[in-house]
């Protein structure tokens, strides 16, 4: 291995090493407290080299997203299968909901935690997180091709299935289920999911 390839693999183990220090300070303190300081004294490292591998907190952030985004676009990929548009769609909400159970913190760093979105602009890598937003605008187009969600617009009508589905999610996720009575709250996420589908078959 020559120098410049050996000191790339380094460059990209440090890089590595700074993105799971912040990943478990994020998930544990959130966006606001976590700074780059604690970053680097959690990886040994002084504040400046952080930044010689990230330009600010940000962008180290939308890294995280990224990792997050594509880790849903790969649980989403499977469905590609599922010839039937409608069936489809229902599978990805179920794929969905089981993603928020299965990575609920990098669930809360993708669609929940507040942080600037400034390391958006001009970075073509933010396909990762478009991607799922555009598969699920293409899947109801395609149900709108055999008969379902006649006459409204698809990327609008996409972003109420979405939000619907996070606003699920998300109350059961921080404990506000709680208001709903006793007997029906370890269900009610899938009680509401069951409902939703019938909203939408009636479309």
């Amino acid at each position: 291995m020559g120098t410049k390839e050996r000191k790339e693999r380094e460059r990209e183990q440090v890089k590595s090493q700074i993105l799971t220090a912040a990943r478990e300070l994020f998930f544990a303190l959130g966006y606001e407290a976590t700074s780059i300081r604690s970053i680097a004294e959690k990886v040994e490292y002084s504040p400046g080299a952080i930044y010689l591998h990230f330009k600010d907190k940000d962008s180290i952030f939308h890294e995280l997203q990224i990792e997050g985004f594509h880790l849903l676009n790969e649980k989403m990929a499977v469905l590609l299968a599922v010839s039937d548009p409608f069936e489809r769609l229902k599978a990805m909400g179920r794929v969905y909901m089981q993603f928020a159970k299965d990575y609920p913190d990098y669930y809360d760093l993708m669609f929940v935690i507040r942080a600037p979105m400034r390391a958006l602009e001009d970075d073509e890598e933010w396909q990762a997180g478009e991607t799922a937003y555009h598969i699920l605008i293409h899947v109801v187009k395609e149900c709108q091709s055999v008969g379902y969600f006649n006459n409204v617009d698809p990327e609008t009508f996409s972003y109420y299935v979405w939000a619907t589905m996070h606003g699920i999610i998300t109350l059961g996720k921080h404990g506000r289920n709680k208001v709903v009575c006793e007997a029906s709250r370890n269900f009610i996420e899938e009680l509401a999911f069951q409902e939703f589908v019938k909203m939408l078959e009636k479309k």
